[in-house]
């Protein structure tokens, strides 16, 4: 893939201010993530991907949001709650045994009006649900946070369209308003680049941006490492910086 068409890509894919601080929702390392503070309303959480913790779920469950959980490679989330309903199932882009698409997941479960939280993450497989989703569904999220896996393939011609395809899908409605390359993995480099292969992305859905400008600062203080004892992989500056354009 040529690389101008890469730093395109990351362009389009730039992290902005939206006019209002981040906070830090789950646990202080992995399982944290940072979301805006435009939280109030929120009716539910769709969280598939159940990991051996589930702060990010209860911080909301504890304020009675209904959280939906989904992985068919566990038993269930690694505690109860009231507010926490399991479903033994993967997610993907075409229904089939133990496999169900964000759509129907949506439509089955969420209430009829509100918005929602998404906090995806499900080692690779987001790309194809989330370039298969519907448009309706997506803008039903106010907030999303997915865990990108194997981002660095963007430049290798033969992997870059489904990664392209979510994003396109994505960016279409979202702004990117944090980024945090997860420490599990270094950087690969490519032509002066530097993309890490797992990063989180915090999405704001564009109607409630408050503001646009472009984030600069990077880590952000609240960000943490999610393998501890090892340093976290800074974020190249062609996300953010003016030399990416």
């Amino acid at each position: 893939m040529p690389k101008r068409e890469v730093l395109s890509f990351m362009r389009l894919a730039a992290p902005v201010d939206a006019g209002m601080p981040l906070r830090r929702i789950g646990s202080s390392g992995d399982g944290g993530y940072l979301v805006p503070d435009d939280l109030e309303g929120i009716v539910a959480v769709f969280s598939p991907g159940v990991d051996t913790t589930a702060n990010f779920e209860r911080e909301f469950a504890d304020r009675d949001v209904p959280c939906f959980l989904a992985d068919a490679s566990v038993a269930g989330p690694p505690f109860a709650h009231p507010r926490f309903s399991f479903w033994p199932a993967f997610l993907g882009s075409q229904p089939g045994p133990s496999v169900i698409t964000l759509d129907a997941w949506v439509e089955k479960c969420a209430p009829t009006a509100g918005d929602l939280i998404l906090q995806m993450d499900i080692e690779g497989a987001e790309y194809a649900v989330l370039g298969a989703a519907c448009r309706d569904t997506l803008r039903r999220f106010r907030v999303m946070v997915v865990e990108f896996h194997g981002l660095h393939r963007v430049w290798r011609r033969g992997n870059s369209s489904g990664i392209l395809r979510a994003f396109d899908a994505l960016l279409k409605e979202f702004a990117v308003v944090h980024i945090h390359p997860n420490n599990c993995a270094k950087p690969r480099r490519w032509r002066g680049i530097a993309l890490s292969p797992v990063c989180e992305f915090t999405f704001l859905r564009r109607d409630r941006l408050r503001a646009r400008s472009p984030a600069r600062v990077f880590p952000h203080p609240l960000d943490r490492t999610n393998v501890p004892g090892q340093p976290d992989p800074p974020l190249d500056p062609m996300w953010y910086s003016q030399e990416s354009t």
